[in-house]
């Protein structure tokens, strides 16, 4: 071959791997939320550089309940954002995605509860919002959304110089969403219906970095986040009230029995399916054994519960995900279509992922996804994520 064909080919090959990450100058805009984990992403990537700027977006209204401001949260998030970011001399601003919060992660929310499943509305604000809405408004197509999240990022599959060199091998690398180095923090489950193109802009500087390494880093360096509590919860709910008295306000209360499902007698009444999720212990005075929910019956309003942590109706050995999305859309796993597909699965936040075989279901858009070993408290609309390793692959809704 060639000597210049094969400069040619080096050059192109520095080309191509430099741009599937950020390169002096390439524009790089952290989301900020006011915590001390976007404040340590923020001051990691001020040492690059980029052309660097930070967002903090208002996802949710307070006046939509009260009418007024008084003792909104984001007030104080927004003012430590701008603290930050003054003390990195790094330019700041506010964009409010509160209507695209509500119609696109609430409102389906509300419904699902209604119907007595049990959304992850934290999972479709990451996908609706920061890396759907929040990068519409990045209109240079050119820009990298980085943020504060524990997750890790890679590309398949990755030429080596050598193959690019003599074989010309141009195919595009594709981006894979994986686990970061602190496995307590891991918050890829969140990440795992987000599109492959939001995925290929993004950066996470926290990858390879634990939980007590970033309060260290923010004690360092001074930041004004560095003693702030992890916010933990429903973003929209908060800490400081109940989630019943809070989705109260926007679900009329619809009464129905408490069934004991081994005698089929009513022990008692809720006051709305959404009050309770499946493997939740139930309230019920004058039982013996503590009683929990085993399953709900939307159409009759009814929910059924048996006695013991540990009763057999309280697990699943299979279940059936819908509207499921690859993040790789066009590239499900090989074995899907035969025999399965051998992953493991993860159907809420902080679960240790089991083994199972995923295969295609009957209806479109539908998997099958079968436990090693049945798992508890499997509920109906729950998220399933189905892993390959420490590759998230995609996630579904649990029927």
């Amino acid at each position: 071959m060639q000597l210049g064909v094969l400069g040619r080919r080096l050059a192109l090959y520095h080309n191509h791997v430099a741009r599937l990450v950020p390169r002096k100058g390439d524009r790089v805009v952290v989301a900020m939320s006011g915590g001390v984990d976007s404040s340590v992403a923020a001051r990691l990537l001020s040492e690059k550089d980029y052309d660097l700027s930070a967002v903090y977006m208002r996802n949710w209204d307070t006046r939509d309940e009260s009418g007024t401001d008084s003792g909104c949260e984001w007030k104080k998030d927004w003012a430590d954002v701008q603290r930050v970011c003054d003390m990195l001399s790094i330019p700041y601003r506010m964009i409010d995605l509160s209507r695209q919060y509500w119609t696109r992660v609430f409102e389906p929310a509300l419904r699902m509860w209604e119907a007595g499943a049990t959304p992850n509305p934290d999972i479709w604000c990451n996908k609706e919002v920061k890396f759907g809405a929040l990068m519409e408004h990045l209109t240079d197509k050119a820009s990298w959304l980085a943020t504060g999240h524990y997750a890790d990022k890679s590309w398949s599959p990755m030429p080596t110089r050598l193959s690019y060199m003599l074989s010309g091998d141009h195919q595009v690398p594709r981006p894979q969403l994986l686990r970061p180095a602190d496995r307590s923090k891991d918050q890829t489950y969140y990440l795992s219906a987000i599109p492959e193109a939001s995925l290929a802009r993004s950066i996470f500087p926290l990858a390879r970095i634990s939980k007590p390494e970033v309060r260290a880093l923010a004690r360092k360096w001074r930041l004004p986040t560095a003693q702030r509590e992890e916010s933990m919860g429903i973003c929209f709910v908060g800490e400081k009230r109940k989630f019943d008295d809070f989705i109260s306000q926007y679900i009329t209360p619809n009464p129905g029995p408490i069934i004991d499902l081994a005698t089929a007698k009513a022990l008692g009444t809720h006051h709305g399916l959404w009050q309770y999720t499946v493997g939740q212990g139930a309230k019920i005075r004058g039982m013996p054994e503590k009683m929990y929910v085993a399953k709900k019956d939307a159409e009759k309003n009814e929910i059924y519960v048996v006695a013991g942590s540990n009763h057999p109706a309280l697990y699943r050995a299979d279940i059936i995900a819908t509207d499921w999305r690859w993040i790789w859309a066009d590239a499900p796993p090989a074995g899907i279509d035969e025999g399965g597909f051998r992953g493991r699965i993860q159907v809420r936040h902080r679960m240790m992922d089991v083994p199972c075989v995923v295969r295609r279901g009957d209806a479109e858009g539908a998997l099958r996804i079968t436990f090693d070993a049945p798992q508890k408290a499997v509920a109906p609309g729950q998220i399933a994520t189905v892993w390959d390793g420490d590759w998230c692959l995609g996630c579904g809704t649990i029927t």
